[in-house]
């Protein structure tokens, strides 16, 4: 993830760095964030891991000790499961994504 505003504004802009999210979002997709609204089961999250790596993933499951969060490629990337059942503390659940916002995507072709 690369930030591409202050921390201080509520929404944000992030670009994806790599492919755990493939197919719902791929490398250099660019998405709008609301750093001031937590999310909640199924929605996209930014979390920060355990060793300071920032990464957009889903939100499986919300308990007292925090989120558990879900890739949506089981080829790439970790999550909490790949961590052995690990929660996201809640002061690490840094924004939710609100949508994409580009680049375009080309449609299939036949």
């Amino acid at each position: 993830m690369l930030p591409r505003q202050s921390r201080r504004c509520r929404f944000g802009l992030v670009v994806v760095r790599g492919e755990s999210m493939q197919p719902t979002l791929r490398d250099g997709d660019l998405l709008l964030i609301d750093r001031s609204r937590r999310p909640t089961v199924g929605e996209l999250a930014i979390v920060r891991f355990a060793d300071g790596e920032v990464s957009v993933k889903r939100v499986d499951l919300i308990e007292e000790d925090g989120y558990f969060v879900t890739r949506d490629n089981p080829q790439q990337g970790r999550d909490s499961w790949t961590l052995g059942g690990v929660a996201i503390p809640s002061a690490d659940v840094l924004a939710t994504v609100i949508t994409r916002v580009g680049p375009p995507r080309r449609p299939k072709e036949a």
